[in-house]
């Protein structure tokens, strides 16, 4: 016996031998009093035998492995009595624990990992994207949110880098998604409901989600202002609660005023940023925070930084687009 197996049975004696097993020793004691029996039966056997030049004679063939046989059952039944009292427990547990059988899936609420993600519950989609899939295309929203490329040209950039070499299919799918809404569009009708996932879509149908995804998207981190509608206002969910976003455009005389107000859900940092101009704002805690800009006229384009640090290093992008 290596000393690996005896380090073993010195363990499993030990176990045997505390407090604990004791309380078991009246579950056991019939198997006790058969190993006892056994080896009285082959010490009385032992002894009956003639001596020869007064060295005792060995036990007869076959009564040590009945004996070691006879041990190793007593032995299994206590460590069984005693894993019943005892059940081990896994590392994270302090206590015994029943587990379902199964979990029921549509009650399963799972948290994002990335802060901006929960925004995609607020997007008209027939299937939800992926967490990695939904992050790529914000991303790729946010650097061509400034761009000045028509839209259907901006939707096919958003999504090319996950269908490469189908820019055909994608202009043709970005036509009809700009066209109409998903459910009168033949090729959107296929997509399956919202139980479906992203990954067992065909290749046509991902496309036409991705695409739909993108518009939205873009149509939410752009606040168009006009003479009619000189107010615009945005909300995007987070992990750490809503954020709401108040743009104003505001003309006295010959002065224009950009007064930008939000609701920021934790501490965070708001940059308004115009033709060389730039406007700033932290707070520490959650609660209001405004940036403004002024100038006589307004220009054709500013952007809004959102930041924050507690969710995501990157800041959240929004354009502000006057056409006053």
């Amino acid at each position: 016996m290596n000393s690996d197996s005896e380090s073993l049975q010195h363990q499993c004696l030990d176990w045997l031998l505390t407090d604990d097993v004791k309380n078991n020793e009246q579950s056991v004691c019939e198997e006790n009093d058969g190993v006892e029996n056994l080896l009285k039966e082959a010490t009385a056997s032992k002894s009956s035998q003639p001596k020869l030049g007064g060295t005792p004679q060995a036990l007869q063939l076959g009564e040590i492995p009945t004996v070691q046989d006879r041990f190793q059952a007593v032995l299994k039944r206590r460590l069984q009595i005693q894993v019943q009292d005892h059940p081990p427990l896994f590392p994270w547990e302090t206590q015994l624990i029943d587990y379902p059988d199964f979990v029921d899936e549509p009650s399963m609420t799972l948290v994002p990992t990335w802060g901006w993600m929960v925004q995609q519950s607020k997007l008209k989609l027939p299937c939800p994207l992926p967490e990695r899939v939904f992050q790529q295309l914000l991303e790729q929203c946010q650097a061509l949110v400034t761009s000045s490329v028509p839209l259907g040209a901006k939707l096919v950039q958003v999504v090319e880098n996950f269908f490469p070499n189908e820019s055909q299919a994608l202009n043709d799918i970005a036509g009809l998604v700009l066209r109409s809404t998903y459910r009168s569009v033949n090729t959107l009708e296929t997509i399956p409901n919202i139980q479906s996932d992203y990954s067992d879509l065909q290749p046509r149908q991902q496309m036409a989600l991705s695409l739909l995804a993108a518009k939205q998207l873009l149509e939410n981190l752009t606040l168009p202002l006009s003479a009619t509608s000189p107010v615009v206002e945005r909300q995007w969910l987070t992990s750490v609660g809503n954020l709401n976003i108040r743009v104003e455009y505001q003309s006295v005389g010959k002065l224009t005023r950009l007064l930008v107000q939000a609701e920021l859900p934790v501490k965070g940092t708001l940059t308004l940023r115009g033709s060389g101009t730039l406007a700033m704002a932290t707070s520490s805690t959650s609660g209001y925070l405004s940036v403004e800009l002024g100038c006589e006229q307004l220009n054709p384009i500013y952007t809004l930084e959102v930041e924050f640090p507690e969710i995501d290093q990157q800041p959240l992008l929004f354009v502000i687009s006057p056409t006053i």
